[in-house]
């Protein structure tokens, strides 16, 4: 599991490097190589048990393997990007729904909803014929980062709490793609919505980890 975690470290950099310095050939091999690396992380870290969990962050995985694809794509790919994303959401809203059945908490929901509305609200004159996508997916992203607090509260757990992690990473790697992308672009977004987004996925997988 180290020589893996070194592995992805590794090519995250190397796939950050590329994009602050536009080579995309590097950016076309290491950022889709570095989550199949967290995806064998995940199957790793879970001892190959293909137990329900494991298979659903496995498949989220997957599915954010087939959008980082479409997104560093020559040609704008960025709606089928959003959709390959919103599946892997889905997929790990699913595995965190399913921790544990002790209770239920609804308040983690109230901040999530207070900066997905402000986020959108900041975006919403930016986003044209995005808007509704965009409002979409911002939606399951919250529902994904509230089922990942809400287990991490009824499992307690350091794994729950790793995903729970992750999840709120990827919600702000996520804010600083958006608001790069349609709002206002600044420098250093590249390095820091990789750093985040590539940080989140390795939470998330490690949580599969008994």
């Amino acid at each position: 599991m180290l020589v893996l975690t070194l592995l992805v470290a590794a090519s995250a950099g190397l796939t950050i490097l590329g994009r602050t310095r536009n080579r995309k050939t590097c950016v076309y091999i290491f950022k889709p190589l570095t989550t199949l690396l967290v995806l064998a992380f995940c199957l790793t870290a879970g001892f190959f048990q293909f137990n329900a969990y494991t298979l659903m962050i496995a498949s989220g995985l997957g599915f954010s393997l087939l959008g980082d694809i479409f997104l560093m794509l020559p040609r704008d790919r960025f709606v089928p990007g959003l959709a390959s994303f919103l599946i892997a959401h889905l997929f790990y809203a699913g595995a965190f729904l399913a921790c544990g059945t002790d209770g239920f908490f609804y308040w983690p929901l109230a901040p999530l909803l207070f900066y997905g509305s402000w986020i959108f609200k900041s975006l919403c004159h930016f986003l044209g014929k995005y808007k509704t996508p965009v409002l979409i997916y911002m939606l399951v992203i919250i529902a994904m980062a509230w089922q990942a607090w809400e287990a991490a509260l009824r499992v307690r757990t350091g794994s729950a709490w790793c995903a729970c992690l992750g999840a709120l990473l990827f919600l702000l790697s996520d804010s600083i793609l958006a608001w790069n992308r349609f709002r206002r672009p600044f420098k250093s977004a590249e390095t820091v919505k990789l750093g985040l987004y590539y940080t989140a996925q390795w939470l998330i997988a490690f949580s599969v980890k008994p």
